[in-house]
């Protein structure tokens, strides 16, 4: 009774365009190769980068696609992260699946791909660390239908490694910077259309 009263349903989101979402969430080891430095609290090439801020994630995109040549590489939206992270569920996930497939309650990240991934082969959408994406906070439990155009802070999805399994799920958010030494981000690219 209790759980029927505080639940919310869903909003149905359109995602405007295809695009690929990285597999991981951005090492330290690409970090490092892009911007010659790593801002990390828990080093390891093979661990998330983490205590990135959304403005350093953004400087980090563009200096991607500057190398790269060309502008494909962005932030996800809230919407996509969370399309890409339920690969295909329909309800939240269960919590023996998050035990399998999230570092959670731990004093470290853990090197990414160490768990299980999703049914879509993407690992870590849930814990090991926050993930920035690009629409701003609404201050509230879940998303909007409609991202909010400008605000003071951007959203967090996905709990991180000191995290337990009641805030690791698809549909809630967070508000950054959080502490900081336990968010990180993974990218996406736009796909092009074919010429």
């Amino acid at each position: 009774e209790m759980a029927l009263k505080d639940s919310r349903e869903g909003v149905v989101v359109k995602i405007a365009k295809p695009y690929y979402m990285a597999t991981t969430e951005v090492t330290q080891g690409q970090w490092k190769k892009v911007m010659g430095n790593n801002p990390s609290q828990f080093k390891g090439d093979s661990l998330p980068v983490e205590n990135v801020t959304w403005q350093e994630a953004q400087k980090f995109i563009k200096k991607l696609n500057e190398l790269e040549l060309h502008k494909s590489y962005r932030l996800p939206t809230e919407a996509e992260w969370e399309h890409a992270a339920r690969a295909g569920a329909k309800k939240d996930i269960p919590w023996k699946d998050i035990e399998a497939s999230a570092n959670l309650n731990k004093k470290t990240p853990i090197a990414v791909k160490s768990k299980k991934p999703n049914a879509w082969g993407l690992y870590d959408m849930l814990g090991n660390v926050w993930e920035w994406v690009d629409d701003y906070y609404n201050e509230k439990l879940f998303a909007d239908a409609v991202p909010l155009k400008k605000g003071s802070q951007h959203v967090l999805k996905g709990a991180s490694f000191v995290g337990d399994v009641k805030n690791a799920t698809y549909m809630t958010h967070a508000g950054g910077p959080g502490n900081g030494w336990d968010v990180g981000f993974r990218i996406v690219k736009d796909i092009e259309p074919k010429k």
